[in-house]
């Protein structure tokens, strides 16, 4: 059920499984336990948009942007976002199992204390993302722009964080057991550590 309300738009408890939003455009636009799995996204753009109780299970994003957007109690099962632009989003009581996001710009973004356990960020640009308490032990965060990301008790063990910049990450205050970085990241962490790294 689509409502207008003034300039903003609601959506409540609409199944939109698998629809097409090739182009669309949805700005203030509210959206209420609407079903978006399967959804198939190409271009869209969403500004300024609330999500609340949203099911993105399995739905694919390319070259969509969800600009300056609130998403709560979502969940985004096995879905699959690439080149997307997320700038300035606000993630919280999300769900993100097997997501995958790849390229695009999630800077400014927040998720605070998020669950993301088994998801992959490959190609990513998540500038100045507050990243606080995330829980990412085991997820994929390779060649991503982390730099002036907020990533204070973060844990981050076992994830493989290859190629990313890491320079805004204190390994005193994060947990990064296990973790894989390559040889560049090694001295960057050692050097954060206090380390003075010298040639053999």
């Amino acid at each position: 059920m689509a409502r207008e309300t003034g300039t903003a738009r609601e959506v409540r408890q609409a199944d939109w499984d698998g629809r097409d939003l090739r182009g669309e455009s949805f700005e203030a636009t509210t959206f209420y336990d609407v079903d978006l799995s399967e959804l198939v996204d190409e271009g869209s753009t969403f500004e300024d948009c609330t999500f609340r109780g949203v099911a993105f299970n399995c739905s694919v994003h390319t070259d969509a942007a969800f600009l300056r957007c609130t998403f709560s109690r979502c969940t985004f099962f096995d879905s699959r976002w690439e080149r997307c632009k997320l700038t300035g989003s606000t993630f919280s009581g999300c769900s993100f199992e097997l997501l995958a996001a790849l390229g695009g710009d999630w800077s400014f973004v927040t998720l605070r204390a998020a669950d993301l356990r088994g998801a992959r960020f490959e190609d990513l640009r998540l500038r100045e993302a507050d990243l606080v308490d995330v829980r990412a032990a085991g997820a994929t965060l390779t060649r991503c722009d982390l730099s002036g990301a907020s990533l204070e008790g973060a844990d981050l063990s076992g994830a493989d964080l290859r190629g990313s910049d890491l320079s805004a990450l204190d390994p005193t205050r994060a947990r990064v057991a296990g973790a894989t970085v390559d040889e560049a990241q090694a001295v960057t962490l050692a050097e954060a550590m206090g380390f003075v790294v010298l040639p053999g």
